[in-house]
């Protein structure tokens, strides 16, 4: 008999987990006095507000308000109730759960009956393919190299075209409320009955981080079936912006590379896992989110990660999303521009939230799965050991449109397009070096690209510094005088921190300087 009460089990949980750990998961910390501090998981924010006391074992947002201990915080992250939580923390420790806890089938939780219906589902279109290897959906799967070995593996499937094969198959186990919430099947429009959601489409289980599979998506085989790819609606189980296509499957290898390859679509991942690249993920039919970028986040220390989206133009647009969302997602915890040279990936890097981003750009233009199919796993390695940085992927696409006797006019609609890539290079000497590049490349001088990089940035410092009027009741007269010991210090330090955090020389500082007048209170106001 175990004689632990539940305030026991309790207790042992709250001893064994520690809250720094289980919130890292879900948050990049960055530690700062005793404290660690990242953006909150609950509300949008740009700079930190959310602390974690490993001392007390307490979160609390400064932000939103939101606050708790480790159990408090899993609620929330994950939408469970407390007995959740306590139940699948218990089993994660070992930690037995007293005898009166309740295990009962009759009062199994909802989210496990959608559990249990999505996987008896995906065992129906499984068998439902293998019996017909002369189908339209197998023969598909087959000249794209996938085998029984892999469907079996990923667990793809058909979904016949009926209008209620699924559901005839499930209503043994699973009536038609738990068959509705999982998504796999939707009213008809008179209100009478339902019908299966997917219907004549090969179908790809999503699964969660622990193997259970949580949506579909279903694949169009027959010409003019629309649209292409019809995916699972959100559900209790099943949020796509805080799901990773492949990530189960993929996980240890991400670990054991620390690095990830995103990939656009759920093929391009399965031809990639099943040839050797078995780092690659997909975002399941959306765009790249802030939730994904954490996610990765939790898997790889260094933070390689590269996009290696479809060719197309839709496929560079997911790339260009893809870079400004990481970018974003990392913002707020410090200088973690991926194209400095002091965040390469090495086991001496000491800044854990150093981010390494680069764009793979297969030769010939093929997308990742036709190219993988076609060279193997060998070549798209040597693809991805060549990948460039962002910055130089984002430079290189804008000067391929150069043309040797271009007129004036178009260099300058070329440097105009360029000039917001190199101004995000905060090192001076790595933007001096791609300033010789792309002068190189237009055939301009260096001199004549530096000047417009300064008027760039000089526009950009006014835009940071200068403010709008306030009512002149809240202002202190400005006087024009001459400047006393104080001031002149100001001025100086002002000078010097320009100095240090910019590419300005003496005359332009002095030239910006001489715009900056002092109130009597000593405010600093640069006119416009």
């Amino acid at each position: 008999m175990n004689g632990l009460t539940y305030q026991d089990v309790v207790a042992q949980i709250k001893d064994r987990l520690d809250i720094v750990d289980v919130v890292s998961k879900h948050v990049i910390l960055k530690k700062s006095g005793g404290n660690y501090w990242g953006c909150c998981p609950f509300h949008n924010e740009k700079t930190p507000s959310f602390s974690v006391s490993p001392a007390k074992q307490i979160y609390k947002c400064f932000g939103c308000g939101e606050g708790g201990d480790v159990l408090s915080f899993l609620m929330k992250i994950n939408n469970q109730s407390f007995a959740e939580v306590v139940k699948e923390q218990a089993e994660i420790l070992g930690i037995e759960l007293p005898n009166n806890f309740d295990k009962s089938k009759d009062n199994k939780d909802i989210k496990e009956q959608i559990y249990s219906c999505m996987k008896d589902a995906a065992e129906f279109y499984k068998k439902t393919l293998l019996e017909n290897k002369t189908s339209e959906a197998y023969q598909y799967l087959a000249n794209r190299g996938i085998t029984d070995e892999n469907i079996e593996t990923y667990r793809l499937g058909f979904a016949p075209n009926a209008y209620d094969a699924l559901q005839k198959f499930l209503k043994v186990k699973h009536n038609e409320e738990i068959q509705e919430k999982a998504g796999l099947i939707i009213k008809r429009e008179n209100g009478n009955g339902f019908i299966d959601r997917f219907r004549n489409r090969i179908t790809i289980p999503i699964f969660d981080e622990k193997g259970n599979i949580v949506a579909f998506g279903a694949r169009a085989i027959e010409a003019g079936q629309n649209p292409k790819y019809l995916n699972s609606p959100e559900t209790l189980v099943y949020n796509k912006s805080h799901v990773l296509y492949g990530l189960y499957h993929a996980k240890e290898a991400i670990k054991e590379k620390d690095s990830i390859v995103i990939m656009e679509g759920y093929f391009d991942v399965i031809s990639a896992q099943v040839n050797g690249v078995k780092n690659a993920v997909g975002a399941c039919g959306t765009a790249l989110t802030d939730s994904h970028v954490k996610l990765i986040s939790r898997y790889t220390q260094s933070r390689k990660i590269y996009l290696a989206f479809d060719t197309d133009k839709a496929g560079q647009m997911a790339t260009k999303r893809g870079a400004e969302v990481i970018k974003e997602a990392f913002s707020g915890l410090g200088n973690i521009k991926q194209f400095d040279e002091s965040f390469a990936s090495t086991s001496e890097n000491t800044d854990r939230y150093s981010c390494e981003l680069r764009v793979v750009v297969p030769p010939e233009g093929k997308d990742p799965d036709e190219f993988i199919r076609e060279n193997g796993a060998e070549a798209y390695a040597q693809v991805l050991r060549q990948a460039p940085l962002l910055v130089d992927f984002q430079i290189e696409s804008v000067l391929k449109a150069y043309q040797k006797g271009m007129s004036p006019v178009e260099k300058s609609a070329i440097v105009k397009e360029v000039l917001p890539y190199l101004l995000e290079i905060g090192n001076n000497i790595v933007r001096d070096e791609y300033v010789k590049i792309v002068s190189s490349r237009l055939d301009i001088t260096e001199n004549s690209l530096q000047k417009e990089l300064l008027n760039s940035s000089g526009k950009g410092l006014n835009n940071t510094y200068s403010q709008k009027p306030k009512p002149q009741t809240q202002l202190a007269p400005i006087v024009k005088k001459s400047l006393n010991i104080s001031e002149k210090a100001q001025k100086n330090l002002l000078s010097m921190y320009l100095i240090n955090e910019s590419s300005y020389n003496i005359q332009t500082l002095n030239s910006i300087l001489k715009e900056v007048e002092y109130t009597n209170d000593t405010l600093i106001i640069v006119k416009d």
